[in-house]
């Protein structure tokens, strides 16, 4: 599925991007290797944080992620199905690519995560485990802490849920 959004980029111009979600069969050597670049630049070399991202719920989830007019891949998340790393469907691996933030793109693809969610998951429900900095922007978008502060790899992080 593709989703077409415009982004402005002054009073005069805007930029139309495409968002692009897909099953995990569905993906190209090259999203899944970009997805997976993007994932490492940020998580582990900006957080500076060495962890293991392939956990093997990658295979059972649907991408959602954003590519540049270069065809790179800025802007990526998983939406998770229930049952897997939660009751409920989840989001996860959320990120923007630094150059890229502060333009929208994260809280769009949220939205597009929170609405396929409804419309294909058939849930009100979503969980997700947020890095305790963004705590304020998942509320912006109708999340609760439902746990207090906790460390996933050393990272402190809360478990949020919208319903």
């Amino acid at each position: 599925m593709v989703v077409k959004s415009k982004f402005e980029i002054d009073e005069f111009w805007f930029v139309e991007m495409e968002w692009i979600t897909k099953k995990y069969e569905e993906l190209t050597v090259d999203e899944l290797y970009e997805i997976l670049r993007l994932r490492a630049e940020i998580f582990v070399v900006e957080q500076d944080c060495v962890y293991q991202d392939l956990d093997g719920k990658d295979k059972k989830s649907v991408h959602l992620f954003l590519k540049d007019d270069k065809g790179e891949i800025i802007a990526c998340l998983r939406m998770i199905p229930a049952g897997i790393s939660y009751e409920e469907p989840s989001i996860g691996r959320f990120v923007v690519k630094e150059s890229e933030r502060l333009k929208g793109y994260g809280r769009k693809s949220m939205e597009l995560a929170i609405e396929y969610i409804r419309n294909e998951f058939h849930s009100t429900k979503i969980r997700l485990s947020g890095q305790a900095y963004l705590k304020e922007f998942y509320e912006s978008l109708g999340f609760k802490v439902v746990n207090g502060t906790y460390l996933e790899d050393g990272i402190p992080h809360y478990e949020m849920l919208k319903e």
